[in-house]
């Protein structure tokens, strides 16, 4: 195996990181407009009911999420080993494993699922039987997409972020085709649109089947084959990232059933436009942890500690400064970019989404630490405590509810706890890798606390001094974007790594200049 220099992995890293951007600008660009046409389309209520649905039917989807998780971890580690033999077994493995889990969520779901939808939601009177059939496509897609998820993790393993990203722009593009049609196309808008995402959910799975079996070795039938050993070690790993992993959706998914029970359909549609938000504005750290995912591995893998732990404090830096350069002009302004962006903006949406980027980015520093824990294979601890932690929220808001407590309690318990998991997960990382606690907390922290200070400061106050008005509106958002990535440049980057960019930057405008 040819050896990888330190200059050559970072232009790697770099490379698939814009690659990801690009990817991410296009999939952020459709779903946020996608929201928009969809929520007018079918009104806040239906849209409320569909994703309280689609949160019932997300109770599962960490089977996916967890699997893919685990097959990525051992495909890098494999890789990182150089060990192509290993790789085919692992594939073969998980491909049978994924059929299970397959069957298995399809028997949950059209079992407990439907009982819990006909009886449990709080549905508008005539709409139950819609709900139901919107359940059951619900379902088919969801399976479809654990079908998916190896081929994925095998793609990212492999680091071709080139064809996941070209993957994710034809998803892209088809949800936006999706949104035209269900304009157009008549009879219940809500039936209509699940059918409509299940068709794309299919297209996107085949085109990843092929693309995989014709292009990497493991992907062949075969190789497919079953290992029982092997196969105890992978759902050994994956039993405890499985528990990880419903905690997780116990915070999100039944968090929006919890609220459908005490509030109504307009405060579930405010949650889950404030989860969107979130979500996009966390895409561009979420890329960038996505391309460093099989570096850290494969480092561990290959006994190099020094580059593990220079990967994950960078990369704990740089996923926080990526989705702080989008979220506080969003803070600033959100009032105003709902405004633009929703015709209808139901109540509590300004709120919840503040406060859903206060926990995002929360754990946007977290984000490399996760991918570290990983490394070793070792989850029993790891998963175990942090699981507990988050299953509190949930825990701790439905207490907090029942005593009579607003809809923005779970938002402010979530960031709570997500303070103390940030702390606990380094604790957990530093034990089962070696990362100095103190050294990582040095070599983060205080960067990320000036960039904070700074930034913050100077933007409320222009946002402050500026009067209402789409062109001050738009002069505060472009001011904070640049105030903010002044503020990075030289108070969140070590001087050997500004002075790099700053002679990248004077390379490429020197290329162009020649040009011209």
């Amino acid at each position: 195996m040819t050896v990888e220099t330190t200059s050559q992995r970072n232009k790697r890293i770099a490379k698939n990181t814009l690659l990801l951007y690009v990817r991410m600008i296009i999939s952020m660009g459709v779903s946020l407009y996608s929201v928009r046409i969809v929520l007018n389309t079918l009104g806040v209520e239906d849209y409320g009911l569909y994703n309280v649905v689609g949160g019932v039917v997300a109770l599962l989807s960490f089977l996916p999420g967890s699997m893919a998780s685990a097959t990525q971890r051992f495909f890098s580690h494999a890789l990182g080993e150089d060990n192509q033999e290993k790789l085919n077994r692992i594939f073969g493995v998980n491909s049978f494993i994924y059929l299970g889990i397959g069957v298995l969520a399809f028997l949950i779901l059209n079992t407990g699922g439907v009982w819990f939808v006909e009886n449990q939601l709080e549905v508008p009177e005539g709409r139950l039987d819609a709900l139901v059939s919107l359940f059951y496509i619900a379902v088919i897609t969801f399976v479809i997409s654990i079908i998916k998820s190896p081929m994925m993790a095998i793609i990212i393993a492999h680091e071709d972020m080139k064809i996941y990203a070209y993957m994710a722009i034809l998803e892209a593009l088809l949800k936006l085709g999706v949104v035209f049609l269900l304009i157009y196309i008549p009879g219940d808008k809500i039936i209509i649109y699940g059918f409509l995402l299940m068709g794309v959910s299919i297209i996107d799975t085949t085109v990843y089947s092929i693309i995989c079996f014709n292009k990497y070795i493991e992907c062949r039938f075969k190789n497919i084959r079953w290992d029982y050993m092997l196969a105890k070690q992978i759902i050994g790993f994956t039993g405890w990232t499985l528990f990880g992993q419903l905690t997780t959706v116990a915070r999100g998914a039944a968090l929006t059933i919890l609220l459908n029970q005490y509030f109504t359909p307009v405060v579930v549609a405010a949650r889950a436009i404030a989860v969107n938000i979130a979500g996009q504005s966390n895409l561009l750290a979420a890329q960038f942890n996505t391309s460093l995912y099989s570096p850290i591995i494969k480092s561990f893998a290959a006994n190099k500690k020094k580059e593990m732990y220079d990967l994950v404090i960078i990369g704990s830096k740089a996923t926080f400064f990526l989705m702080w350069i989008l979220a506080l002009p969003i803070f600033i302004e959100m009032k105003n970019i709902l405004g633009i962006w929703l015709k209808n903006t139901p109540i509590h949406t300004v709120e919840f989404a503040r406060l859903t980027l206060v926990e995002g980015l929360i754990f946007a520093i977290s984000l490399p630490l996760t991918t570290a824990a990983r490394a070793p294979g070792k989850m029993a601890a790891y998963e175990t405590i942090l699981g507990i932690l988050q299953f509190s929220i949930l825990i701790i808001s439905w207490l907090l509810l029942i005593a009579g407590w607003g809809p923005k309690t779970v938002f402010y318990v979530a960031i709570a706890v997500n303070m103390v998991m940030f702390f606990v997960r380094l604790i957990i990382v530093s034990s089962l890798t070696g990362l100095p606690v103190k050294g990582y907390l040095k070599g983060t922290i205080p960067e990320i606390l000036y960039v904070i200070f700074v930034s913050a400061s100077l933007s409320f106050l222009v946002a402050y001094l500026l009067p209402e008005g789409f062109v001050f509106f738009a002069l505060t958002v472009i001011t904070t974007v640049v105030v903010t990535a002044i503020a990075i440049f030289f108070l969140g980057l070590p001087i050997p790594v500004r002075i790099k960019l700053l002679d990248f930057i004077n390379y490429k405008i020197g290329k162009l200049t020649k040009r011209i």
